[in-house]
């Protein structure tokens, strides 16, 4: 007998040990990157106190989501990114789309072409046509869509500081086609600021940038209703190392000065926010990226209130989102359609409108027609075989998401206020405060994944003994390059030069004109014409652009012609 309750009282202690171990488990944190503690369970009780538990899809501040029906009616946009290594390739791709049904592409180019370099120009040789198509003239973008009716497509422009040139061929190449400018839909990337920060494509400085987008604005929103002219982009921040709620918080900043600089040029915010679209990255933290898109919407309905729109929908965050390219890896490749596939899921559960889903080589190559099946189907298998998109915000009410949601948000609104501190993001970027953070965040990421606090598969744990072979898509890029070359001589052989050097002249003078730049003596007296040319509010550097466009000016041409009056920028280095 005593025997037996020395027993019972052992499983006793033992019991209550566990108990209590437990308990201990349950009670420690996990800190996040952007430093958001995360607890091992949530109830109730942390959520009871949150405000935008009572807001519902479609009305402002829009949480749940931008449209009160959400996926129930409509999935979300499949709108893959792509482009070849010619824009004859690229064409051909357009077309068997086109059979299939899409109104929706995403055009990419070369990196000779993002950087404002003809293929003749010697120094970049190695980068013509390596990885996406070259665009030195309108020629080449006449050849990109041609046989396409640019009326009926949808097309979304990847390029920024050297836009002006690129939307100068695409409008020109439109017209050629007897397209009229208010026919043209689509989207233009546009952001230049964050390539200040992170991305390090720039020509011009940021005021100069800056201007060059408002112009945008301000054409486009008078001659093209149904074209977006800005995607504000918070995905290159994340890739190169910033927190979530440093890209939510830098990218909404942008919003807002973008906002801002349009409305001084005489635009309404009615007629303004409407045409913002944000262009997200969603990474592996699956939850938190959930609660940032649910967050963004709320926050950016919030700081476009107080502008006083009387539209409602002036309040919606229009929003584009891509799965992570900085998460795939060339080690154990085919992971990558599993990271891409969670990924995908947690843009749907934020409620994204459009989706782009990257391929398993893109770490390695350009993708496969293989590799960009398989990512085109992971999002039919969301929409057609997961039943997640017969309710809206499927996640709502959940104690750790909303939480979650309230944290990031609370994060974020920290780093818009000092951002604010400094005079909004261009003045910010131009002291360095985000460069900064996001480079420090970079750094602290590393690290995780050195010391094996942040495991990645296949990379730093559970890695293969030997790497199993894959097939990649090559380029031969000197042959190429040189078609490319002979396709620029024939046009620059074939073009009247005074037309091409007197529509440069015009728009040298308009640059001018446009920052008020040497107003003196004969400058006085063309700034003068200039100015008598704007009083209809469509002759903007937009128009000069495409007038050197029509007369087959060359992109370095056009770009070189505006670096002449907005000088180059070159990074402070902190």
């Amino acid at each position: 007998m005593k025997i037996e309750m020395s027993r019972k009282n052992l499983q006793h202690i033992v019991l209550k040990t566990e108990v209590e171990s437990q308990k201990t488990e349950l009670s420690e944190t996990f800190t996040t990157s952007e430093g958001i503690a995360i607890k091992s369970t949530y109830s109730k009780e942390d959520i009871e106190h949150l405000e935008h538990l009572h807001f519902a899809a479609g009305i402002a501040p829009n949480l749940r989501g931008s449209y009160s029906t959400m996926y129930v009616q409509k999935p979300w946009n499949i709108k893959q990114y792509e482009g070849f290594y010619t824009v004859d390739e690229s064409n051909a791709s357009y077309k068997r789309h086109l059979e299939v049904g899409q109104k929706e592409l995403f055009v990419a180019f070369d990196v000779a072409t993002y950087r404002s370099y003809d293929s003749d120009h010697k120094v970049d040789i190695g980068d013509i046509e390596k990885v996406h198509g070259s665009m030195d003239s309108v020629e080449d973008m006449k050849l990109l869509f041609d046989q396409i009716p640019m009326d009926k497509m949808s097309i979304s422009i990847t390029l920024n500081d050297n836009i002006l040139p690129i939307m100068a061929f695409y409008m020109v190449a439109a017209e050629e086609q007897d397209v009229k400018l208010e026919q043209l839909s689509g989207t233009i990337q546009n952001d230049v600021l964050k390539e200040f920060m992170v991305k390090n494509n720039y020509i011009y400085p940021p005021k100069a940038s800056m201007k060059i987008i408002t112009e945008i604005f301000e054409y486009t929103s008078k001659h093209m209703p149904k074209f977006s002219s800005i995607s504000i982009s918070g995905y290159h921040m994340q890739e190169a190392g910033a927190t979530c709620d440093m890209e939510l918080a830098y990218t909404l900043a942008h919003g807002l000065e973008c906002i801002r600089k349009g409305l001084k040029a005489g635009m309404d915010i009615d007629s303004l926010a409407p045409r913002l679209s944000f262009f997200w990255a969603i990474g592996m933290n699956h939850f938190m990226e959930i609660a940032k898109m649910r967050a963004a919407r709320m926050l950016w309905a919030k700081l476009v209130k107080q502008f006083h729109p009387k539209n409602e929908k002036s309040l919606i965050l229009r929003t584009h989102c891509q799965t992570s390219g900085s998460s795939l890896k060339k080690q154990d490749p085919f992971n990558n359609m599993a990271r891409t596939t969670v990924e995908a899921s947690s843009a749907v559960f934020g409620g994204t409108q459009s989706l782009h889903t990257n391929t398993l080589d893109e770490a390695m190559a350009l993708p496969t027609d293989f590799s960009t099946r398989m990512a085109l189907n992971t999002q039919l298998f969301l929409q057609e075989e997961t039943q997640i998109t017969k309710t809206v915000d499927p996640w709502a009410g959940s104690f750790y998401v909303e939480k979650l949601t309230h944290d990031i948000a609370q994060k974020a609104w920290i780093l818009i206020e000092e951002i604010e501190t400094f005079g909004g993001m261009t003045k910010a970027i131009e002291a360095g405060i985000p460069q900064k953070h996001i480079e420090q965040a970079a750094t602290k990421k590393q690290a995780r994944i050195d010391s094996y606090q942040d495991i990645i598969v296949g990379v730093n744990k559970f890695n293969l003994k030997k790497e199993d072979t894959i097939t990649t898509l090559g380029v031969d890029n000197e042959t190429v390059r040189k078609q490319q070359m002979e396709r620029l001589n024939k046009i620059k052989a074939e073009r009247n030069s005074e037309k091409v050097k007197d529509a440069l002249l015009k728009l040298k003078e308009a640059a001018k004109f446009s920052l008020n730049l040497n107003n003196s003596g004969s400058d006085k007296h063309k700034a003068k014409e200039l100015s008598g040319s704007q009083q209809d509010g469509s002759k903007n550097l937009l128009v000069f652009a495409m007038e050197a466009a029509r007369q087959r000016a060359t992109l370095e041409e056009i770009s070189d012609t505006l670096e002449t009056v907005f000088g180059s920028y070159k990074a402070e280095i902190k």
